[in-house]
């Protein structure tokens, strides 16, 4: 039996969690392609890297390697809120989501975010949202989600 070319592109982008060593496959560069990303040092990261697996899967950043290149293609995290509301629930919040520009047009945009939302979904949440922009609506409607009210920031820099 021959395995289909979706079988293989399947197999050939796997979401899986982010590595300590995925720093050196360009996961800070992915990130520059979303927001503003300045260099983090590599005791910068260790330390962040241990922080936040200290959490356990309630905060969890999940990435897509290109087996060919080495390199992360796509990326996206969920952290889990813990609320009084709705007899103690959880919201998922899903954040970071990008998708190297050389690798768009896979779906693994729509792969990271069903990785995601199935997360938490597992993780016993009532719901996940999100924030995006006016030019992703579209993409994150294909993926199931609905807008609903409005966004609000105030930065502190």
């Amino acid at each position: 039996m021959h395995a289909s070319n979706s079988s293989s592109e399947e197999q050939k982008f796997q979401v899986r969690k982010l590595q300590i060593s995925d720093k050196n496959k360009g996961f800070i560069e992915l990130l520059r392609q979303l927001t503003v990303c300045d260099s983090v040092s590599d005791k910068d990261f260790e330390d962040r890297f241990r922080e936040l697996s200290a959490l356990g899967d309630d905060h969890i950043i999940f990435v897509i390697e290109d087996e060919s290149s080495g390199k992360i293609i796509a990326t996206g995290s969920i952290f889990i809120e813990k609320k009084f509301l709705r007899n103690c629930g959880k919201v998922g919040h899903i954040e970071d989501v990008v998708v190297d520009s050389n690798a768009r047009g896979l779906k693994l945009g729509k792969k990271i975010i069903a990785f995601l939302t199935e997360h938490a979904h597992l993780m016993g949440c009532y719901k996940v949202i999100l924030d995006c922009s006016l030019e992703n609506k579209a993409f994150y409607e294909k993926c199931g989600f609905k807008q609903k009210e409005i966004q609000m920031v105030k930065y502190f820099i």
